[in-house]
């Protein structure tokens, strides 16, 4: 019950991941960003004109500390502190400075005593809409909303020195990027056609960014579930 399978999208064969690389800025900091879902990985794996790599590893998750974003206790506002905190992003009004601000003060979770953590995935599409709630542009619904128009990646990163002790080469196999990056570039582009008539919408009901903070919303608020 403590072995799962995971599978990294490359452009490389990795058979050994190692400690301490990666981009700092990636969802969740420095880490070795898995999937449980081989279809996800071997989109991730692909650019426009390359093919890539999915690497299958076994992963042994005993003793070890996983914070899992997905469950009942944390909310979106969990997910999108973690995005202000670790994401590169433009802030290009002072709405937008006090919103990130707010939410890295109230929601931010410390991953530092984690092994691992599970969480979805922040693609082009839905990062640009987590941007507009910040910036005051769309209500938490319509957030909600977006979040549903196509299936979020769901994340498995490893981010401790215990975590990569644990992990074991299994496999490779070649993602096609004429089919998988066709697919990741589709499932983004819908997302997008699909929220563009929600975005013409004035949610006069919904609570937006500055409704929280005037508010000063707790992760307890019923309207946050």
């Amino acid at each position: 019950m403590n072995k799962r399978i995971l599978y990294h999208g490359s452009p490389n064969i990795v058979q050994t991941p190692v400690f301490g690389k990666g981009k700092a800025y990636n969802d969740y900091g420095k880490g070795f960003y898995c999937t449980e879902h081989l279809e996800l990985a071997k989109e991730w794996a692909c650019t426009e004109n390359t093919d890539g790599y999915v690497n299958k590893y076994e992963f042994d998750t005993d003793g070890l500390s996983i914070l899992n974003l997905s469950t009942g206790e944390y909310t979106i506002l969990h997910w999108l502190a973690l995005l202000m905190e670790y994401r590169r992003f433009r802030i290009s009004t002072p709405v937008m400075k006090h919103g990130a601000d707010w939410l890295k003060e109230h929601f931010l979770i410390d991953l530092a005593p984690y092994d691992a953590v599970v969480g979805y995935r922040a693609d082009d599409s839905y990062f640009s809409f987590a941007r507009a709630f910040v910036n005051n542009e769309i209500s938490l619904t319509q957030l909600s909303y977006a979040m549903r128009l196509g299936k979020l990646g769901e994340q498995f990163v490893l981010k401790s020195p215990a975590a990569f002790d644990k992990i074991r080469f299994a496999s490779y196999e070649i993602a096609d990027n004429t089919e998988y990056y066709a697919k990741r570039k589709s499932r983004d582009d819908k997302a997008r056609s699909a929220f563009r008539p929600e975005l013409e919408k004035d949610d006069l009901s919904g609570v937006y960014m500055r409704d929280m903070i005037r508010e000063e919303v707790q992760p307890n608020d019923p309207r946050l579930r």
